[in-house]
This record gives structure tokens, sequence and C-alpha cells, in this order.
């Protein structure tokens, strides 16, 4: 029996278990193949869901699923924290003393923020990157009425790269629907020479923050943060003050992967861009958040990641060649507002193009929220 185990509950350990539970499912019922995945967590967050949650249009029931639920009964589901990746001796540790043991392993442990990261983060700052932080930050901005609130990227890479744009772009309209944006000084800050990474993107976001009003910098890369004073001090010698601190904080990879010495300092699993195996492991794949490729974290990613593993694995078991390669295909809805929204889709040699802002794409991104599900279940 060949044993395929995934470590990791979220989207990306999700689709790639039921897609290759379908794709293998004759080989499952002869007990020629089994497919295990493991998860530290009973229920899977969907993420996006957190952007609305913190201005009170999606709740904590929308956005939290079985992860149990999710997956085809085809698949045996642990739920256990896995401590050690022993790629020698192709096996998984877990805390409970439990050892598995696989043929093929797919690593799907995410990506994790690390506020302890920042210097006085903890205790100056909120963000919406987990679920505790956006449940604080929504009260938080159901209170705020005056003042300066920053928006401030501090580290790449991280989830969702375009979400610090959505943020500060429904912010922009959240203050302006209770009637306070005139009493709010919005500014946002990114690390490099421009508001974000890819200069096409760039170039259209700070457009539209000059229509809004909303302020930017770049350039500038936090160190610490003064809780008491409520000031940013930065690498570059500037001490910007806020009353409101939205944080994109430092993210790291899953602590199992650091302890089993197969990523990078952060955690960053060294993955071939086209074949998505783990390098130096011919038996072992990396999708989502996991990988140290340079796509976006996102869930996108994810999805189109395990549909190429997926399918390699199971051609493997099946004795075909496994010739599905992953050529860097991402797609990431960009909301500009509560009503219009605008998308952007690319891959490794295209670079990404817009369409204008409407309401159909912001409805489309409302219709896909309900929809995720389906995703991870591997039905869309």
């Amino acid at each position: 029996m060949k044993n395929i185990v995934i470590v990791g509950g979220g989207v990306a350990g999700t689709i790639t278990a039921n897609y290759l539970a379908m794709k293998l499912r004759e080989e499952i019922r002869e007990k020629n193949v089994s497919i295990t995945l493991i998860s530290d967590r009973e229920k899977q967050l969907y993420e996006p869901g957190l952007l609305y949650l913190i201005f009170n249009r999606m709740e904590e029931s929308e956005i939290l699923k079985d992860v149990k639920y999710l997956l085809d009964p085809l698949i045996e589901l642990k739920i256990a924290r896995a401590t050690k990746i022993d790629a020698e001796k192709s096996r998984v540790e877990l805390e409970n003393g439990e050892v598995v043991n696989y043929d093929y392993l797919v690593i799907a442990t995410g990506s994790r923020v690390a506020p302890e990261e920042m210097p006085g983060l903890v205790d100056g700052g909120h963000w919406f990157y987990n679920l505790d932080g956006a449940k604080r930050l929504r009260e938080e901005l159901a209170r705020f009425k005056k003042g300066k609130v920053v928006v401030s990227v501090m580290g790449i890479p991280h989830k969702c790269p375009v979400a610090p744009i959505e943020v500060t772009f429904m912010l922009h309209e959240f203050f302006k629907i209770h009637g306070v944006r005139k009493d709010v000084e919005l500014l946002y800050t990114y690390p490099i020479n421009r508001v974000f990474t890819m200069e096409e993107v760039s170039d259209l976001v700070q457009k539209m923050f000059d229509e809004r009003g909303i302020n930017y910098k770049t350039f500038f890369n936090p160190i610490s943060i003064d809780p008491e004073k409520k000031v940013i001090e930065t690498l570059e010698g500037e001490e910007e003050p806020y009353d409101l601190l939205i944080a994109i904080p430092p993210h790291k990879g899953s602590q199992v992967i650091i302890d089993s010495g197969l990523g990078d300092r952060d955690g960053w699993v060294p993955t071939d861009r086209y074949t998505l195996k783990a390098e130096g492991l011919e038996n072992v794949y990396v999708v989502g958040d996991a990988t140290n490729l340079p796509v976006s974290k996102a869930g996108s990613v994810a999805h189109f990641e395990a549909e190429v593993v997926a399918e390699n694995i199971a051609a493997e078991i099946k004795g075909l060649p496994p010739t599905a390669r992953y050529f860097g295909k991402a797609m990431c809805f960009i909301e500009t507002g509560f009503s219009e929204a605008t998308y952007i889709w690319f891959d490794y040699e295209t670079p990404p193009k817009f369409v204008k802002p409407n309401k159909f794409i912001h409805w489309m991104k409302l219709a896909y929220n309900r929809m995720y599900w389906l995703t991870a279940r591997g039905m869309l």
C-alpha cells in the first residue's frame, strides 16, 4: 500500500487531499492507497473573511467549518500537532507520540503571523490576519471616530498580499459611511520604493489613493513600536505617530518546518517552482504558503498548486509520467471599497492586468465568499 500524508488542514491541505481522493478513488477502495490528513485544529478558517469581519460584514460562524466536514470520507483525518517531519525516514511525528509513515508527503503547513517579532506591536497595535486579532480590531473600529490611522506592512512576504490595500480602501469608505472621514487621517506604509511589489498594481493603487485623499509612505520599515507614545520607529530614522495602528505583522512558516530543518530561517520550504517538490526530496511536495516561491501567499495559489501536486502524485501511483507543472498562476480580487472591486491575474511570465473597478466584480467576490467551502472540498 502507498501511504500519502498531508500535513496541514488549511485550504492547501484540504484541496490537495480531496483532489487526490477523487483521482485515486478506486485505488483507495482496493486498499492499495491511503490518504491521511494531519491538522492541528478541528476547524478551518476562511482567512479572506477576516477582512469583512472587522467591519462586521461577516460573522465568525460564516468563516469557520469543521475540517472533517470538508474532507472526502475516504480520507483519514488526524487532529494532532505535527512536531517533526523526518524526511530521511519518511515519517511524521505527532505531539501525542504517534508516528505516521509516508510514501508521499505533502507539506501544507501554511504561514503564521508573528507580531511578537516586532517590539511593542503586541501592546501597541492591531491586526486582522488571525481571528483573535480581527475580533479585537472590530471592536476598536466601532469606537474610533477621530485621529490618525496607520496601515503598516511590516514585512514581506505575508499572506494575501493585496489585503493591506483592500483594508485601506475599505477604511476610507467605512469612515465616510459613519460621517467621520473628514476627522480621520489615513496613512498607508510599505517597506519598498512603491506601494506594492508589482509595479503595475502599485501605479493603479497610488492613483486611487490620491483620488481618495489617502496618504502613503514608501521605504518605510518599522523596527519597533512605542505603545505609550503611540509612535512607530523605523529603520530609516523616522518616528511616525498614530492613534490607531493596523499592522500587517511579520510572517513566518510553521514551527514544525523550522524544528525539522526543512526550511530557511523563517520557515519557508525551498521548493522547485515548477514541480513543487521540496528541493532535494523526491517524495515530498509543498503547497500554499509553506513554499519559498516568489508567488503570492494566497488561496488561489494554493488551489492551482494543489491541482498540480495531486495530478503528479496520482500519476506516479498509477505508473504514469508525472508531467503536470505549475507556472506561477495566481488570481486575486481587490476590493476598492464596499461596492466596487477589481482583480488581477498573473503568472511567472505574465504581468498582472486590470479591469476598471466595478460593482459586478465586487458581487463576484461576495459570491465567492459564500462558495469558498466548495473550493476547499475540491468541488469548485
